[in-house]
Parts: C-alpha cells; structure tokens; sequence
C-alpha cells in the first residue's frame, strides 16, 4: 500500500510519477473537494495504465472510473434536510441524534473495464445498484 496525498493541483503529476516508479495494483481515491474537482485527471490516468481504480462517490463512474462503493448522496441529502428542518421549527440541534448513513450505492462501469481489460465476474455485476454501460 502507498499512500499518495495530495494538497493542491499541482501535487498530482508527483503522485502520478510516484505510481510510475512503483506501480499499484489498484487506485482508491478519496473523495474531498480537491480530488473531486481533479477526478478527470485520475481517471484517465488510471485507463491511460490500464488499473482499477475506485472511488467513493456514483458520479465518478459516471464521468469514466471503473467503480465506486460509498455513501448515497440522495440519501446524505434528504436527511440533511430534514434535520434542517427540524432545526427551523425550534428544535435545538444539540438534542437532534447523530446520525450514520443506512444506504450505500456500488456504481460500475462496464465501458471503462472492458477498456482496461477487465472481465468483472457476473455476480459482481448482478450486486452493482447502477452499471454504466
């Protein structure tokens, strides 16, 4: 395992660079707004090497990543909202509970696979709640 951060923009060339010297079996990124609003780049550097990535959010996939295994944003969202508004009639949001999401979304992305040279198994596909093809 190699753990690559990344701080600012121009510290992916050097993760990239790192991962050319000492190539990864695979890639997990991790989702924060650095790596969101940059998530192209990983994206095609992982197809451009032909290795699996995954990442935490749906919509990843949906822009080009292999797979992804995380929280449900619709599901982050709708109770972000509902607590809001138990906070707009009166509630104190001390008293309110915290809360861990119920629902995670495994996202694929057959196109992206059969570019690396994937064959997923069957079952992995018939467990994916969205497949991209």
């Amino acid at each position: 395992m190699q753990a690559l951060g990344v701080r600012a923009p121009n510290e992916f060339e050097a993760a990239f660079s790192a991962m050319d010297a000492e190539r990864p079996d695979a890639i997990l990124m991790v989702a924060d707004s650095l790596t969101n609003l940059n998530r192209k780049r990983v994206i095609d550097f992982a197809q451009q090497r032909r290795l699996p990535a995954i990442y935490e959010l749906a919509f990843i996939v949906r822009d080009g990543g292999l797979m992804s295994y995380g929280v449900s944003l619709a599901e982050h969202y709708d109770r972000a909202a509902a607590l809001t508004d138990r906070i707009l009639k009166g509630a104190k949001p001390a008293d309110l509970p915290f809360e861990l999401p119920t629902r995670f979304v495994f996202a694929f992305n057959m196109k992206t696979a059969r570019a690396i040279g994937l064959e997923p198994p069957p079952m992995l596909i018939a467990r994916a709640d969205e497949v991209i093809e």
